[in-house]
């Protein structure tokens, strides 16, 4: 496993790769590994014959300064995680690297800019914009792997993409849970004990709404239910809890079994913030 630190160390390997015909594969990532990122890099070993993988705290996509000087690093341990998985090459740029000057460019995603993620945390899909149009510029990778749980920001890579012609494949890989069924993130190493055990009220609720879809309930009901549940629970804090299109993030009053859907959920457990999301119709 190789590690690279800016463009000019890659750009011979690149084009090594390119002259012998081997598919490369980017996952990025910002760090504090864990199974579901090794779940990307599995995946991104199965189809491609090259895997570089990224790692950058990304600062222009923290609207909060204070949990960008608290999100977990791990380096060493994610290192070893790699080398295990059979990573090829690991890119390990710095700030200066990034971000040589000041970003002046602004994305403007539309509609998604104004509803949950984009709603509760302004300027985060901006920062998520700009961070990845670099990374695909500098690694052009013929495909890159995306997780399911931060599903509105697969959205916003697919308009990326879309938009500005992108010669990149996207890979979509599942939500990867703990044994218990919390969604897997970085976040979830700043939990205490208590509050690990309590953030799964997310998984519980979305499981909770679903078999209620199915049984017919009305999703304002079910709604109304779920914000109780949240409010009863002291350590808790609900942003949202709401029925979506996964691909246009229009939000539903009700639900619809003809059309595509997902649940999403964003709540605090004590100063933690977590998200996920439940696939109903896909």
């Amino acid at each position: 496993m190789k590690l690279i630190h800016n463009p000019a160390e890659w750009n011979p390997l690149w084009l090594n790769h390119l002259r012998t015909n081997q598919q490369i594969g980017l996952v990025p990532t910002m760090g504090a590994l864990h199974d579901g990122h090794l779940d990307l890099v599995k995946k991104s070993r199965e189809e491609c014959q090259v895997t570089i993988v990224s790692i950058f705290v990304n600062p222009t996509q923290f609207n909060n300064p204070e949990d960008f000087n608290k999100y977990p690093k791990t380096i060493e341990q994610d290192l070893a995680k790699l080398a295990l998985a059979g990573v090829d090459y690991v890119f390990l740029p710095s700030e200066q690297v990034m971000y040589p000057a000041a970003t002046g460019l602004k994305f403007d995603f539309g509609a998604l800019e104004h509803v949950l993620e984009g709603k509760f945390r302004p300027g985060h899909f901006n920062g998520v914009g700009i961070v990845v149009s670099k990374l695909f510029h500098m690694i052009r990778p013929h495909v890159a792997f995306f997780g399911q749980k931060d599903l509105q920001q697969v959205a916003i890579i697919k308009r990326l993409v879309n938009d500005l012609s992108f010669e990149v494949n996207l890979s979509i890989v599942p939500t990867r849970r703990e044994l218990d069924g919390l969604a897997m993130s970085s976040r979830n190493l700043r939990l205490n004990p208590e509050e690990r055990e309590k953030a799964l009220l997310l998984i519980r609720s979305l499981e909770k709404a679903r078999a209620e879809l199915t049984k017919g309930t009305d999703w304002k009901i079910i709604k109304e239910q779920i914000e109780a549940d949240f409010n009863a629970e002291p350590l808790a804090r609900l942003e949202y809890f709401d029925l979506v299109h996964p691909d246009t993030f229009d939000t539903y009053s009700i639900f619809d079994p003809a059309k595509k859907s997902s649940i999403c959920v964003a709540a605090f457990m004590g100063d933690i913030r977590l998200i996920d999301n439940l696939p109903i119709i896909s």
